[in-house]
């Protein structure tokens, strides 16, 4: 929708460009189009002619603007203010947005690429806690997005099942007992403990270290019986981990294990290709890289001293197999993993692989301060989801106390979901939050219940307009009515939603999406109180209905492409 308009306004001007003998160098959004208070889209691209024509913007934008094509299918008008070109829908258009929203099938995008998207990967040593939370809900958020703009996308879980953590998880069921708690909860207490017994002595901590040490010799070695004992240990874990996972509305398509890159030579094979470069030694007692001409003063670790491969090792094999598998590799990491991100890109430019594009994020915490899966003191995502609900279960039960409590449930767990979700997506990647579950659940402010219920008030309209198919159907209406200026404002925030979706899907930027969904909820919501529905006259009711319903799908959709539930009765 918003495309269409969009690609028309380009049409326009680069076809004003060639009529003056102008010339922009393209690259990204290289007509200067942008947003604007004064007009649907505007563009500067006068300011980028300026310093090359050595001639104001101002006289440069007069002169695109009056070579601009009269022939216009979407756009009503065009207008010059100083330096800037201001294009504006026609109505036509808006009749446009309103037929294809009333259709449930026109919200796919036209991006054609196969996409593997990596999030979570957490270490099967325990449960999710709140610091993983925002690796799961943009990974999945992103998967959703770029699916919904037309890609295929793989959503991969790597499974950490060499490292060290791991070995003490089997260090960990070899002294004590898995109690019949949740699976990652059951694993996280045998880590631990064993983790503590090292604390007992320094006699207890060599004794455990060298217990670790040798089941990852043994299992690096292929030993089957411990193969068996980790794999059956990170599948326990993993299977609660999913639980939690599930409850946030989030799977994984696959999963791969870094045992598979080093049973199939794919570790090897790397190694020996970065050897080849020249920057590979023996120092300190590991295989280094040197990677100072890439601007890293620390070396990359390659193999330690007996031999045995690094996580950075195998996430190199892993990343050449995603690039020869995908037309784009997307992964999600947590700041802390900066530096070595910077290195495995580095050290895939050297062997001449695509690199992945990198999402890093900033912590979400609580006020409760840090947490530490090793020393025990974390909170888990299950506590802070138990938390959120039951908190939720009360807000819900003070608005509807009359329904059954299973209603009210149901209600709040899926108003839980979508608060911790949306709470965690809104704020970019790049900034810190800090998650408030009373802001998170505000239904008045701008919240995921307050999308959320737009959507049931949207829902509860049309039950009680009782629609008949001609109201359901843009061919019947006359959208001509849609004339006032909420009606208006909505029909233009509906078609915005494949610009949003197309943008952040390009630039791997879920929060646009959040912020979309806000957006439109206020939209909706001003349309709602200042344009009666079932109170107008037949045809302007029929019309508004029918914008209702535009409305509700285009809610509808942007909540499922965030991962929330669409409720239509809340």
């Amino acid at each position: 929708m918003f495309l269409d308009f969009m690609s028309e306004v380009e049409g326009l001007l680069t076809a004003a460009l060639d009529r003056c003998g102008l010339k922009v160098d393209e690259g990204v959004n290289h007509l200067a189009l942008e947003f604007s208070p004064h007009a649907d889209i505007a563009s500067s691209v006068s300011f980028r002619l300026a310093p090359l024509l050595k001639k104001s913007p101002a006289l440069i934008a007069k002169e695109i603007y009056q070579a601009l094509p009269k022939e216009r299918r979407h756009v009503d008008r065009a207008e010059l203010v100083g330096p800037y070109i201001n294009f504006f829908m026609s109505c036509s258009f808006l009749h446009m947005v309103l037929e294809q929203a009333l259709a449930d099938d026109c919200w796919t995008g036209r991006q054609r690429q196969n996409v593997i998207v990596e999030h979570t990967s957490a270490n099967p040593d325990g449960p999710l806690h709140v610091g993983h939370i925002r690796n799961s809900v943009i990974g999945d958020t992103l998967v959703r997005i770029l699916r919904r703009a037309g890609c295929t996308v793989d959503a991969q879980y790597y499974v950490n099942d060499m490292g060290r953590q791991e070995a003490m998880v089997v260090v960990g069921c070899d002294h004590f007992q898995l109690d019949g708690s949740k699976a990652d909860h059951a694993i996280a207490k045998v880590y631990i403990a064993a983790n503590k017994l090292m604390e007992e002595s320094d006699e207890a901590k060599a004794r455990i270290k060298a217990e670790a040490d040798l089941v990852i010799r043994r299992y690096e070695a292929g030993d089957p019986q411990i193969e068996a004992k980790i794999k059956s240990a990170i599948r326990y874990a993993i299977g609660g981990i999913e639980e939690t996972l599930h409850r946030m509305n989030i799977r994984h398509d696959s999963y791969h294990w870094e045992s598979e890159f080093v049973r199939s030579g794919s570790v090897a094979e790397i190694v020996g290709d970065l050897e080849k470069t020249g920057l590979t030694e023996w120092e300190d007692g590991a295989y280094q890289l040197d990677l100072s001409a890439h601007g890293f003063e620390k070396k990359m670790v390659l193999r330690r001293a007996d031999g045995t491969s690094l996580y950075i090792t195998r996430d190199l094999a892993y990343h050449k197999w995603k690039a020869a598998n995908s037309d784009r590799a997307v992964d999600i990491l947590g700041a802390d993993h900066k530096l070595v991100s910077g290195q495995l890109r580095a050290a895939l430019r050297l062997l001449n692989i695509r690199e992945p594009e990198v999402v890093i994020f900033e912590f979400v915490s609580l006020p409760t301060g840090s947490m530490s899966t090793r020393r025990g003191k974390f909170i888990s995502a299950d506590e802070l989801l138990d938390q959120v609900e039951k908190q939720a279960f009360e807000e819900v039960s003070v608005r509807r106390p009359d329904e059954s409590e299973d209603f009210r449930r149901d209600v709040a767990r899926q108003v839980a979901v979508g608060a911790v979700r949306y709470d965690v997506v809104k704020v970019s990647a790049d900034k810190a939050t800090t998650f408030d579950w009373r802001q998170a659940l505000d239904f008045e402010k701008l919240s995921a219940p307050f999308i959320q219920y737009s959507l049931a008030r949207a829902c509860s309209i049309l039950r009680k307009g009782e629609e008949t198919e001609a109201t359901r159907e843009a061919k019947h209406l006359d959208p001509g009515l849609l004339t006032g200026e909420n009606e208006v404002a909505l029909l233009k925030k509906i078609a915005e939603f494949d610009m949003v979706i197309d943008r952040a899907a390009r630039e791997l930027k879920p929060h646009q999406l959040a912020t979309y969904a806000r957006e439109l909820a206020e939209a909706f919501n001003l349309f709602y109180r200042y344009s009666p529905v079932l109170d107008a006259p037949e045809d302007l009711r029929s019309a508004r209905l029918a914008l209702v319903r535009a409305a509700g799908n285009a809610l509808r959709v942007t909540l499922e492409t965030l991962g929330i539930p669409a409720l239509e009765t809340m």
